[in-house]
């Protein structure tokens, strides 16, 4: 079976690992089928410390093939990739396309592949904002309704999607395992509607591989004087926030307040975050918070597990912190990741500076919910799903 991954931004390369790794012990445990991956790199991120590093890092080659489309408006890279990924995947005829996430690339890898009848796998399927606004929102909505594998990493994805008309919802939506597929005594055929599945979070598998090797290997606490439990760290990059001044300026003030109150406040600069702070006005060399350029994927890993407080408008983010059990303030107005909020580990502040100044003020520890993404094996399940679909022409 051949497969083509479709990555563009960082989150992406992430969960493209998993999956990575998934098919380099498949092929090394069976006698049979063996499955081929072709890594397609958009270069929707084009700054190499957001995407060269990290295929290093994590151990996975470098991509087979670059489009580099770099930056630009939503419409014109997204034209850009559809063109680029239909010579690719015409000349490929892979048995299936990977897409993850909910970036533009997801959307162009989905659309080229369903043109040219090619089945689509979209992992992290089901996710709702309930925001129209954010061009995410768009990619993933639109990914779900052309896909073929939907994998969802909750049971709140899978209801939302059941919400939308999906009627073949496996397992009933609830987590399923290595002994799920004991029992499996057939293939998905593909005269079946499409498939909805949760497999759990990939990325929670990528943070449990990797977390040790942060421990051992990244030097960022020391290399910044940072102390374990002794800062803040904060990211901003949606543009939502980065493309409105007035949040902005806000969010940045009650950052600026949590580190003149005796809190470190470490910012690793998204280079939107950068332009559009310089664009402002603000001057990032005068300001109190300790900015930096944007870390590696293991320096990040341990930035986050030793803060005492996270603040973020970013999704993997406040997954992250549930995981390390570090309190979390979201800067957005909603999340798709609504078991954070639940377990009371993740508190919705927005971009107002009083309510983050609040939020951060009466921030306490949450409580656990079991299994809330899954077991740290997701990729292995979809790789299992992926072997068991006669139509892949897999064994």
């Amino acid at each position: 079976m051949k497969i083509v991954s479709i990555v563009g931004a960082r989150p992406q390369f992430i969960k493209a690992s998993t999956i990575s790794r998934a098919i380099a012990k498949h092929n090394q445990q069976t006698s049979g089928s063996q499955v081929t991956e072709i890594i397609v790199h958009t270069g929707q991120h084009y700054d190499d410390n957001m995407s060269r590093v990290f295929f290093q890092q994590l151990g996975i080659r470098e991509p087979d093939v670059n489009l580099g489309v770099g930056s630009g408006t939503h419409s014109w890279q997204t034209g850009k990739m559809l063109i680029g990924l239909e010579e690719i995947l015409m000349a490929q005829r892979p048995d299936l396309v990977v897409v993850n996430g909910d970036t533009n690339s997801t959307l162009a890898g989905a659309l080229a592949s369903v043109k040219l009848h090619i089945p689509v796998a979209h992992v992290e399927a089901g996710l709702r904002s309930f925001n129209r606004q954010m061009p995410e929102e768009h990619n993933r909505v639109l990914t779900d309704h052309i896909s073929d594998f939907l994998f969802c990493p909750t049971r709140a994805a899978v209801s939302n999607l059941r919400k939308e008309g999906f009627t073949n919802i496996v397992n009933d939506g609830k987590l399923i395992d290595q002994h799920f597929f004991e029992n499996l005594s057939s293939a998905f055929g593909s005269d079946r509607p499409p498939c909805v599945v949760n497999v759990g979070d990939v990325m929670y598998d990528s943070v449990i591989h990797n977390i040790r090797l942060a421990e051992e290997r990244s030097r960022i606490l020391k290399v910044l004087n940072l102390h374990p439990k002794g800062y803040a760290l904060a990211t901003v990059h949606r543009a939502e926030n980065t493309d409105n001044g007035r949040r902005l300026r806000s969010i940045v003030s009650a950052l600026e307040k949590i580190g003149k109150s005796g809190l470190p406040v470490v910012i690793p600069l998204h280079p939107r975050t950068r332009e559009c702070l310089t664009n402002s006005g603000f001057r990032i060399l005068n300001s109190t918070l300790n900015f930096i350029d944007p870390v590696s994927y293991l320096d990040m890993l341990l930035l986050e597990k030793q803060a005492r407080l996270i603040l973020t408008d970013s999704g993997g983010v406040q997954k992250e912190a549930y995981w390390f059990r570090v309190p979390c303030i979201t800067l957005r107005d909603e999340t798709e990741w609504v078991e954070t909020v639940e377990s009371g580990w993740n508190v919705l502040a927005g971009s107002d500076a009083a309510k983050i100044t609040t939020a951060v003020e009466t921030a306490r520890p949450g409580k656990e919910i079991k299994n809330a993404y899954g077991n740290g094996r997701a990729a292995e399940l979809i790789l299992r799903f992926f072997c068991r679909a006669s139509h892949l022409g897999a064994a």
